[in-house]
């Protein structure tokens, strides 16, 4: 009998030591109620739509938003077979396309294809009708859409979840925009989830914000939401001063001299005939010089704003053809030649390129 009371006894305390153990993990876990990310909650839908795949980044090749064809593929450009593995050989259809100002651009897509969805899920596309219809699936040049694209995680995120149904405790690392948007479609609503703070996220100019818990976060998301460009249009050329300052272009324009027109063009007429040996130096002071081998034109030159909004101003008392506040489309070099390309609204156009006599 005796026996039988140890044992008894000795049950009832290891019942109560696994009680006190699981009271304890249960409040480790929960934490403060309004730090717990909870399924289909304000700050994990934006999570959700900064973590969903941007398909914009092709659209010279697919002209659709809602999703991106899967590297490699390979496209006929101009009449010639281009293999595309990465996002510089997109960068190599645009030189292409930029070649001549007078040709007719083509694209062609060699099919079959994989095409990656907003969802990250992939689809297999055999033929022009397939493709098409994908594409009729998607939201138009700038319409909304789900995806957040002026903020990014930077990875990676852990995250403890406790199943409250089966008691269920696991700690995730997350490294990918893919892996969060994942995560976060198989939360249940039973599921408790605890970020482990600070994380970092960075905003569109390079930005990058220290967070430390779930309020700031969606605070942080839904103030950069629309911060931003996101780029959602086929014209692939307007983004081509994404990193672009005016003390960088002043020092790119300046570096050089020997400037000639490439190519000027106002009010639909073609200009660039006319100053054929007219050479160019921009002077650091805001000067600019045109030279022929009699005559000497001096002028003034300078440029405000940022990125894709520099404009510069060009003022020539005696040729009036480039006076105009025209806004830097690109600069670019390849080699010792260097290439400014101005334009205007109205599709005027001013290119100057160089070879480089520092």
């Amino acid at each position: 009998m005796q026996n039988l009371v140890k044992i008894f006894t000795i049950l009832m305390l290891f019942s109560l030591v696994l009680t006190s153990c699981r009271k304890e993990e249960s409040v480790l876990i929960e934490g403060p109620q309004d730090e717990t990310l909870k399924a289909n909650s304000a700050v994990a839908n934006l999570l959700r739509r900064t973590a969903t795949r941007d398909g914009s980044d092709d659209n010279i090749v697919d002209k659709a938003n809602c999703f991106s064809v899967d590297f490699p593929f390979t496209v006929i450009v101009n009449g010639e077979p281009l293999t595309v593995t990465n996002e510089d050989d997109l960068d190599t259809i645009e030189d292409i396309f930029d070649e001549f100002d007078d040709d007719e651009d083509t694209l062609e897509i060699n099919f079959p294809v994989t095409i990656i969805l907003s969802d990250f899920s992939e689809e297999e596309i055999n033929s022009v009708d397939e493709f098409e219809a994908f594409v009729d699936e998607c939201e138009g040049e700038n319409e909304y859409d789900d995806d957040i694209e002026c903020i990014d995680i930077q990875y990676p995120v852990t995250a403890s979840i406790f199943n409250a149904n089966n008691e269920l405790l696991d700690t995730v690392t997350i490294s990918t925009d893919k892996e969060l948007y994942e995560f976060l479609e198989d939360l249940d609503e039973e599921d408790i989830v605890e970020i482990d703070f600070p994380i970092i996220v960075i905003l569109s100019d390079g930005t990058e914000i220290s967070v430390s818990g779930l309020d700031s976060l969606e605070d942080i998301i839904e103030d950069a939401e629309d911060d931003c460009d996101e780029d959602d249009d086929y014209d692939y050329n307007d983004d081509d001063c994404d990193n672009c300052t005016t003390e960088g272009f002043a020092d790119f324009i300046t570096g050089c001299d020997g400037w000639y027109v490439k190519d000027l063009e106002r009010n639909d007429m073609e200009l660039t005939d006319q100053y054929s040996g007219y050479t160019f130096s921009f002077g650091s002071d805001g000067s600019i010089t045109a030279e022929t081998s009699t005559e000497s034109f001096p002028g003034t030159w300078e440029s405000t704003g940022s990125g894709n909004n520099i404009s510069v101003t060009i003022n020539f008392p005696d040729l009036s053809d480039f006076n105009a506040i025209w806004m830097l489309h690109e600069i670019e070099q390849e080699g010792d030649e260097r290439q400014v390309d101005l334009r205007m609204d109205n599709d005027d156009e001013l290119e100057f390129r160089s070879n480089c006599t520092p």
